[in-house]
């Protein structure tokens, strides 16, 4: 008789915490303030993004083609990139 139970039934999968959704919606909506920026563990791009959006006005229309650019890369394209690669800008 084989023994069909599986005893990993107990130990937790551990997956890579995918932050593309809620980067890209922050990057849209408060852009401007580098939020999404922050959130992905950026901080000195995120002062950068508030400065720049203070000074020169151009901090919204970088979130918002960064929220663009989030959204529509895959999953796993966007963890590598972002996440993984700590790749700051665009």
């Amino acid at each position: 008789m084989e023994n069909t139970k599986r005893e990993d039934w107990n130990n937790p999968r551990y997956q890579q915490e995918n932050k593309k959704i809620v980067a890209g919606i922050l990057a849209i909506l408060v852009g401007y303030l580098g939020i999404h920026k922050f959130y992905l563990g950026y901080t000195k791009e995120g002062v950068i993004q508030i400065l720049l959006a203070l000074m020169l006005g151009i901090g919204g229309v970088i979130g918002i083609i960064e929220g663009i650019i989030y959204l529509t890369k895959s999953d796993d394209e966007f963890y590598q990139t972002y996440q993984a690669g700590q790749r700051g800008w665009f």
